[in-house]
């Protein structure tokens, strides 16, 4: 797709929602150095993929997702990390199709895009590597790697393109330097790494 004058949306967490420095997401980086009419910013710090059941920052992706502008040229959805690192949501299995567990999560996210936005480029991205991904919290069902390789199988199933960020974001922060160049505290990134995400997604969208 061509990306100047284009209008997206963008679903997500923290990541998307703003940089650790607290300046530019990779969202503000697109639009200024790929000229989009307009980002449509629907992520929210915290945020996961499934329902959670507790309530506890429950502002899940999918209580969110069919109010995204139907007129936008494309959609980016970008969560997970959140439903590992502090979800209640049991993992569940490939047959759920509700927001109560993280296959049924996967499921109604992507159908409601396919549903809402048919025929327009969508665009899934995976979690990457975080400092905290080998010390799960102890709510979480299983390690990022799972979660990943579900949000994978279930964009395959819709027949949705993946940018795998999680095998190749260039951003690692078991990688000292990694880390303090462009993801300080091991989750976020901050502005330069975030200039690289907005060339990695931009690409990613002119393919589609």
């Amino acid at each position: 797709m061509n990306l100047t004058g284009a209008t997206i949306n963008f679903m997500g967490d923290s990541i998307t929602a703003f940089s650790e420095e607290g300046k530019l997401s990779y969202v503000d980086v697109m639009v200024k150095e790929y000229g989009l009419k307009k980002a449509n910013n629907y992520a929210i710090g915290g945020s996961r993929l499934a329902k959670q059941k507790n309530g506890y920052l429950d502002w899940d992706c999918c209580a969110r997702i069919h109010d995204m502008d139907k007129d936008a040229d494309a959609v980016v959805i970008w969560a997970g990390t959140n439903d590992c690192s502090s979800g209640d949501a049991p993992l569940g299995s490939p047959a759920d199709r509700t927001p109560a567990t993280f296959w049924g999560a996967c499921h109604y996210i992507m159908n409601a895009v396919m549903n809402d936005f048919a025929g327009k480029p969508i665009l899934v991205i995976s979690p990457m590597h975080c400092g905290t991904e080998l010390n799960y919290n102890e709510c979480s069902s299983a390690p990022l790697t799972v979660y990943r390789d579900i949000l994978m199988a279930v964009a395959e199933y819709y027949a949705l393109p993946v940018l795998d960020m999680y095998a190749e974001s260039l951003l690692q922060p078991a990688n000292e330097t990694c880390r303090e160049r462009l993801m300080p505290d091991s989750l976020h990134p901050n502005d330069a790494g975030h200039t690289m995400i907005a060339h990695r997604v931009a690409h990613a969208l002119e393919e589609l």
